[in-house]
């Protein structure tokens, strides 16, 4: 890359798009056709690993846990960790290596922590390795992560939370300046009317980064629903999103049956976001 401290791509993989609900099984022919389209100079962020390990359970016990919600993920997502990166290993080419960085909302509150992190990213592109990053279900409870952002925000007055992998993924484009931010959902973007391609927005520009943002916040008038109990929705992804607009960060909602390369070049349907568009 010509700029040592520019990724070309942060991108972002939804659990419910990993996960073939038709048969309630891992999608691996999603995998395999992601995983052979990254490559270094891309960082991607992944969730999965609580319904993936959810599943793992199941099968080789025949019951769910007993377990409330909140103790229960904590325990999927350390079985389906393991199985999430299995899976990128085994498909991403073998040329490449794969690393694992496991985050929470501390570690992009903290300045020294954040450079760290920085630093470790932008080597996996100097040494050929493409990192997949998740939020750290497993060290942390929802009423400890409520308590410590609660403190941050009374100290700070703001706080990252992490509470959504999307805004994991516009977290770490801002922190590594990336070109392009990819985030990978159920449907081709975002609709005025939801469900209904037809509808796709498939622009929201601006001449200037204040514009866009002003022409974001317009567009969220059309967004309702989410796709699961926890997750946050369209109008979510497009509050993460706004603070990679200012810093010069194209950003990309698509369909996660597209491929990467289609979403940049315009062959696929989606919605993008940033300034000249």
């Amino acid at each position: 890359m010509a700029d040592k401290d520019c990724i070309e791509l942060v991108g972002k993989i939804g659990s419910v798009a990993l996960i073939d609900g038709r048969n309630g099984t891992i999608d691996y022919n999603k995998f395999a056709r992601l995983g052979r389209q990254l490559a270094p100079g891309m960082v991607w962020v992944s969730s999965g690993a609580t319904e993936i390990g959810r599943l793992d359970y199941h099968k080789r016990t025949g019951r769910s846990l007993d377990e409330d919600d909140d103790t229960a993920k904590t325990d999927y997502a350390a079985q389906g960790q393991a199985i999430l990166m299995q899976l990128y290993r085994e498909f991403i080419p073998s040329a490449y290596s794969v690393r694992q960085l496991l985050v929470e909302h501390q570690h992009f509150n903290d300045e020294k922590k954040r450079e760290h992190i920085k630093r470790f990213l932008l080597r996996c592109a100097e040494q050929a390795a493409v990192p997949i990053v998740n939020y750290n279900d497993s060290v942390s409870d929802e009423e400890t992560r409520k308590l410590e952002i609660h403190k941050l925000v009374e100290t700070r007055g703001e706080a990252v939370q992490l509470v959504d992998n999307d805004e994991t993924a516009a977290q770490i484009a801002n922190l590594l300046h990336a070109k392009r931010l990819i985030i990978f959902m159920n449907g081709v973007g975002i609709c005025k009317n939801v469900g209904d391609p037809s509808t796709l927005i498939k622009t929201i520009g601006g001449a200037t980064a204040e514009q866009v943002v002003k022409n974001i916040e317009e567009v969220k008038s059309y967004c309702v629903g989410a796709s699961r109990k926890g997750a946050f929705g369209a109008a979510a992804k497009l509050d993460y999103i706004e603070s990679c607009i200012d810093g010069g960060t194209t950003v990309y909602i698509a369909s996660a049956d597209c491929d990467i390369a289609d979403v940049i070049s315009g062959a696929a349907p989606c919605t993008a976001i940033g300034v000249g568009l």
